[in-house]
């Protein structure tokens, strides 16, 4: 029997700061302990956080008894072609020709800017699973729906919403399998519970309007900037090597890292321990 292509997952919204590139680290080891080959892609390589994330781990590991696993990691520079045509022509070559470096992998987590371009929406096609982190504000909702009546309703899709639709309509049309689009609730804030309850309600209306699942982020917590000088996620914090004190709020953060992987149904789960 043919191998069927690698699942490819994609991190998308247009707004930065949204906790793309962390999202990305975690299900990359994630899904590396639950014994899968992965690739992974940063197309932000100018910034480079995932870029970074990924060779911040690689250091890590060289001081470690047990190898940490690591992904076969790929940065891709936005084309600089004069040309507005031409460049998107590079940047789909560019992609295209990572994709086919990592066929062999089961899965490819991509990482794209916190803008619109041509690289981005060429990754967005081709998502299998789109993963969009949105911070839990009004201002970053915009993006995602235009919101009327003082925060009480959407009134349309905005701008990023009306990207993904166009580029599901254009995999469709293309004959591809539809996109599960996943937008996840990020850096919650565990103080204003009314706002947090008037943009769920929010994102619900809008889920039913253009098709995508609402899964559970993560609370904005200092222990992962802790992490990111070192590669590591809270999935590694249980290797005694790890070098990190386990205190109460890791385990809480572990368990909304188990409940995101739950929630995208990729891996399985241990609902004990939070491990794949």
């Amino acid at each position: 029997m043919a191998k069927i292509g690698p699942h490819i997952i994609v991190l998308g919204n247009e707004k930065g700061g949204s906790g793309k590139s962390t999202t990305a680290m975690h299900l990359i080891v994630a899904l590396l302990a639950a014994g899968k080959k992965v690739g992974s892609i940063d197309l932000d390589a100018r910034q480079g956080s995932l870029s970074r994330y990924v060779e911040n781990r690689r250091k890590t590991a060289e001081g470690m008894l047990t190898p940490l696993p690591m992904p076969t990691h790929i940065p891709i520079n936005q084309s600089q072609a004069d040309s507005r045509e031409v460049a998107k022509l590079e940047d789909e070559a560019n992609l295209a020709a990572a994709l086919d470096q990592l066929k062999e992998n089961d899965f490819i987590v991509i990482d794209t800017p916190g803008s619109d371009s041509a690289l981005s929406r060429a990754a967005h096609i081709r998502a299998d699973t789109l993963i969009s982190p949105l911070n839990d504000s009004f201002l970053d909702l915009d993006l995602f729906g235009r919101i009327e009546d003082e925060g009480a309703s959407i009134r349309r899709p905005s701008v990023y919403a009306e990207t993904v639709w166009e580029q599901r309509k254009r995999r469709a049309m293309a004959g591809g399998k539809p996109i599960d689009w996943v937008v996840m609730r990020n850096r919650l804030s565990s103080l204003d519970a009314r706002n947090k309850r008037d943009i769920g309600k929010l994102l619900e209306q809008l889920a039913k309007r253009i098709g995508f699942r609402i899964a559970p982020g993560f609370t904005e917590r200092v222990i992962f900037r802790e992490l990111f000088p070192r590669g590591l996620t809270l999935l590694d914090l249980s290797r005694q090597d790890a070098g990190v004190q386990w205190r109460m709020s890791h385990v809480a953060a572990r368990q909304e890292v188990r409940e995101l992987l739950e929630a995208l149904n990729l891996v399985p789960v241990d609902a004990e321990s939070g491990a794949v």
